[in-house]
């Protein structure tokens, strides 16, 4: 096997004509890869993405050949699958104010040219979920599309089956997680199209690294939110005074204990598995 590509927190290796995707306990932050991994997080991303593509099935078709068929060594945390022609979008649906969305927010009164209704708040629930695409960097950050830069880019047809799949993914997400005390503030995905043309989701999906979850029991709009996700990393790394520059901190043993704890908190509360 052949490795193609290292991103911030998985490798991609070739086989024949598969992909085998293998997520890491690398963890970014703002874009940065800090020194520090955490403990099991590559296995978690996978198996909660594994089961979160068998509960989407009906909506679109996933990436996925095969989580069997990998070398023993990274048994849990790799996955065959097809490969694709990446979109060159990061598809995110937001149903909550949260993040860069609430920057935008309060900066402009919109988010990736949505505009939102006035008085809302850090957390506030929106109206209803929107499309808030971003930019898909090979370096440095992505920066916010609208809806009709993504048409330009990727054509109409396109942008339409991208903006109503990414939604209803999210919301299907958003109702599991609710019947199990989690509210999924926001989501990011990604997608590609098979050699038929199909728009298949890839990567990873519903995990604590590409969306927001906070527990419904403590949720109140107008602060920040307990997560079970990066955020409390990136808190953490504010705390310290760290300017979101390489090199990243090192994250002490208490940090790194809270935060994988939480990650397997999310994962057993989301699927039952403990």
């Amino acid at each position: 096997m052949e490795l193609i590509h290292s991103g911030k927190v998985r490798d991609v290796y070739a086989d024949g004509d598969d992909l085998l995707l293998v997520a890491s306990d690398r963890i970014s932050i703002y874009d940065v890869i800090l020194p520090t991994p955490v403990p099991g997080k590559g296995r978690v991303l996978t198996q909660l993405s594994l089961w979160w593509f068998d509960r989407l099935g009906d909506i679109t078709p996933n990436h996925v050949i095969s989580a069997a068929d990998v070398p023993p060594e990274w048994a849990g945390r790799a996955i065959r699958c097809q490969r694709l022609e990446m979109v060159p979008v990061e598809c995110i649906a937001r149903g909550y104010l949260a993040g860069l969305g609430l920057t935008a927010y309060n900066e402009t009164g919109a988010v990736s040219g949505v505009e939102l209704p006035p008085g809302l708040v850090e957390a506030s629930q929106l109206p209803e979920p929107v499309f808030t695409p971003t930019t898909k960097a090979a370096a440095g950050h992505d920066e916010p599309m609208t809806y009709a830069e993504v048409a330009d880019l990727v054509g109409e047809q396109s942008a339409a089956e991208l903006r109503r799949v990414t939604l209803e993914v999210y919301q299907r997400g958003a109702s599991l997680a609710a019947e199990r005390g989690i509210i999924v503030a926001d989501t990011k995905l990604e997608f590609g199209r098979a050699k038929d043309g199909t728009l298949v989701l890839a990567d990873e999906v519903l995990t604590p690294d590409s969306s927001r979850f906070w527990p419904v029991g403590s949720y109140q709009p107008g602060r920040p939110q307990r997560s079970f996700d990066k955020q409390y990393l990136r808190d953490w790394s504010t705390s310290i005074g760290w300017d979101r520059t390489p090199p990243g901190p090192e994250i002490p043993d208490d940090v790194l204990g809270v935060l994988s704890a939480r990650y397997t908190e999310l994962f057993e509360l989301l699927t039952g598995a403990g």
